[in-house]
């Protein structure tokens, strides 16, 4: 018997959808057995041209043809079709160790690259929210937005219109 490759699966349709736990285990001769939650299901499946399966299980049999964008994959089934947003475990653990990961403490936001300041969009005492502007350096003809990397309040803004920085120099502090 082989091991099951785990996948989680969120149907991009549905806004509040959970992704779903699937587990996939290859049974030899094109079947599979395919659990989801407490439903364990038995299908043959066979690949037809291109990005396409035949499916069977017991007397029914239905074609799905699949498109794939990244980790999203379109699924036409039955004339009807479907987006779901489908990564493997170590995938999935990845992003959950990301998802939770938070900037904390006093942050210095620095150039980076040597530039001129072109706009300030803060001041000493102001409020700020996680991706916020705080203020643009232009390098190279280039525009560079930089922003909040938390929420917080703006401790010291050292950046001054019109001023040339050079690389690494502090802008502004946020804690």
């Amino acid at each position: 018997m082989s091991r099951a490759t785990r996948y989680h699966a969120k149907n991009l349709l549905q806004a509040k959808a959970e992704p779903v736990q699937l587990d996939v285990e290859a049974l030899g001769d094109d079947r599979y057995a395919v659990t989801i939650g407490a439903d364990r299901l038995e299908v043959e499946a066979q690949a037809l041209p291109g990005l396409a399966l035949t499916f069977r299980q017991g007397a029914t049999t239905f074609a799905a043809e699949f498109e794939e964008k990244g980790d999203e994959i379109g699924v036409l089934l039955r004339g009807q079709i479907c987006r779901f947003d489908i990564v493997d475990d170590r995938t999935n653990q990845l992003r959950a160790a990301n998802a939770v990961f938070e900037v904390e403490g006093r942050q210095t936001i620095t150039s980076p690259m040597p530039g001129k300041v072109v706009k300030v969009f803060v001041k000493a005492g102001d409020a700020v929210a996680e991706g916020q502007g705080l203020v643009v350096v232009e390098a190279m003809k280039m525009e560079n937005e930089l922003k909040a990397p938390k929420a917080g309040t703006v401790v010291e803004v050292t950046a001054v219109e019109g001023q040339a920085v050079e690389n690494g120099a502090k802008l502004v502090v946020v804690e």
